[in-house]
């Protein structure tokens, strides 16, 4: 008798597959990846904390006539990044306090409203005097719309510096001028009421022998 195998219709069993058991986060196209996710994420982060770098200023709806009150209802808001603080410093944010401030001159529709057309209006009826200051002899940072003391310093070493006004508000200035050192000036502009107007003559006669100086009050 013969005996024969039987053919069941299942084949031998084959011997497991071997796997390549290397980590996975030594995969250097992985670690790309991963590399490319971060680099993507804080890019967004900063252009979303760019896009808030941001100042919020009063601009016209419609024209504004000088002497006119300002109001939030003639204003609207607008959102602008600015280059430097000097240049945001020159616009009337949309924080302040428009109570009481008239329009010094006209605003055209869509303008920003400048700091130095924006006045309390007690000050609209001002006499506006230039000033040519030695760089030395006001704060660098000086900005529109600071409050100044006028001093002149004689140019005599034997006479004393003398103050002329107080609490005169700074209207426009204007870039350096002159080559460097003690030859660069800047023009200033400030604000004399009525009852600064009448020591004009005497501080101007010694502005003629002598350097004016402003200093600035704090807040």
């Amino acid at each position: 008798m013969v005996e024969t195998a039987v053919r069941s219709g299942f084949g031998a069993p084959s011997a497991p597959a071997q796997r390549n058991r290397k980590a996975r986060w030594n995969d250097g196209r992985l670690v790309l990846g991963v590399l490319l996710v971060a680099l993507t994420a804080l890019a967004g982060a900063k252009l979303l904390s760019s896009a808030d770098d941001t100042t919020t200023i009063w601009a016209a709806k419609r024209d504004l006539p000088a002497n006119s009150k300002i109001t939030a209802d003639d204003l609207t808001t607008v959102r602008v990044r600015f280059t430097t603080s000097e240049d945001s410093g020159r616009y009337v944010t949309a924080d302040a306090d428009l109570k009481g401030l008239v329009l010094a001159r006209p605003v055209d529709a869509g303008e920003f409203v400048p700091r130095d057309a924006a006045v309390p209006e007690t000050e609209s009826k001002r006499t506006e005097l230039p000033l040519s200051i030695a760089t030395g002899r006001l704060p660098s940072d000086t900005q529109v719309g600071d409050t100044v003391d006028v001093w002149v310093v004689p140019k005599d070493d034997g006479q004393p510096a003398r103050q002329w006004w107080s609490d005169v508000r700074v209207l426009q200035i204007d870039q350096v001028k002159g080559v460097s050192g003690g030859s660069a000036r800047r023009q200033v502009l400030v604000a004399l009421s009525d009852s600064d107007v009448k020591r004009m003559p005497a501080a101007l006669a010694a502005m003629s022998s002598g350097e004016p100086t402003l200093v600035r009050q704090g807040s």
